[in-house]
């Protein structure tokens, strides 16, 4: 992979610069990914809930919030649409990010600065199951920010993003079963005298990229008493990374991410490291229009032959090396399916 080119400022500023360039237009990304269409049993040992995705009451932690529609293979007016696109535009249109490193980024490594990682994988197996063909995908780069906004505006037909699952964005978009455990995380100089979510943040200051849970977080602490009331939590950017650029200028003493991107980004800049513990328990998810539910339950079905095969040699592949092979994050995480009457 030439990983190595990739650490330090030399390697986040070239990624920065294509980022930029690329973010004016739709990516289009040619891949052979050898993918086959499953049609496996639902996973042992699933759980089974009453109700709708998004109850009253039910949405109090992160294993409610998990729960999802039952998987199926039948088609219905979303994936009817998709279906019916016309000759080079009957592709599955995904927001995705194209400057996480080793989650979804432009490596500059290779012919064109593919587009890979482990959320890329993700979307060539949908694409797969859904049209027939893992490169059937127009990749669209979405910031953080606008990763609902494109859902609801038909921009995209779904997020594959490092989405966090959350109530707040329950009310406004469906997701997939998790597909990623992870947890909120500090990073900061190796040189800080940060030592992690702590006190250690008084009189510091935290980025975060807007429209982010690390931010709703901070905010929410800081309103508590949680957090120092020094902490300065104002500055945000539309994307992570731009954090990292900022924390290596001097304009920020720490970032605030989940811990598989913060871990990524340790391993592009050797100066910086996580500090402390995960002090969350996030999930990401595949985000889609709350009115897709077939296209939520055929993604569902997807993801349950993906955990049988395929996505443990796509962990392996990106983000082993950064979270460690026997890791809480290292096995995917069981479903919770919604028994509807």
């Amino acid at each position: 992979m030439g990983a190595s080119r990739l650490r330090g400022w030399g390697g986040v500023g070239t990624m920065a610069v294509l980022c930029a360039l690329a973010l004016a237009f739709v990516l289009l990304l040619p891949r052979t990914l050898a993918a086959h269409h499953h049609h496996a049993p639902d996973q042992a040992g699933q759980q089974l809930a009453e109700g709708s995705q998004v109850r009253a009451g039910a949405c109090e932690d992160a294993e409610a919030q998990n729960q999802t529609l039952a998987p199926s293979g039948a088609d219905g007016p979303a994936i009817d649409a998709i279906k019916a696109r016309q000759g080079a535009k009957r592709k599955l249109i995904v927001g995705v990010d194209q400057n996480s490193y080793r989650w979804g980024y432009r490596n500059p490594n290779t012919e064109g600065a593919r587009l890979e990682g482990f959320d890329i994988d993700l979307v060539h197996r949908i694409a797969q199951d859904v049209l027939g063909d893992p490169d059937a995908v127009q990749f669209k780069a979405i910031p953080t920010n606008q990763r609902i906004p494109a859902i609801q505006d038909g921009r995209v037909d779904m997020v594959v993003r490092t989405m966090t699952i959350t109530c707040d964005r329950l009310g406004q978009v469906a997701f997939s079963a998790p597909y990623f455990k992870t947890g909120q995380q500090v990073l900061a100089p190796k040189s800080s005298a940060v030592t992690g979510y702590n006190g250690s943040l008084a009189g510091k200051k935290v980025c975060t990229a807007a429209g982010s849970t690390a931010y709703a977080k901070l905010a929410a602490d800081k309103k508590s008493g949680t957090l120092p009331a020094s902490t300065d939590i104002s500055t945000t950017v539309p994307n992570q990374l731009d954090c990292l650029v900022r924390l290596q200028l001097g304009e920020a003493d720490a970032v605030v991410t989940d811990g598989a991107l913060a871990a990524s980004q340790a391993a592009q800049d050797p100066t910086v490291e996580l500090k402390g513990a995960p002090f969350t328990t996030e999930y990401y998810g595949v985000a889609m229009k709350k009115d897709a539910t077939d296209l939520v339950r055929r993604v569902n079905r997807v993801l349950v032959a993906y955990r049988a095969s395929g996505w443990q040699a796509s962990y392996d592949t990106w983000l082993s090396a950064t979270l460690g092979r026997d890791s809480s994050a290292s096995r995917p995480p069981a479903p919770q399916y919604l028994r509807t009457s």
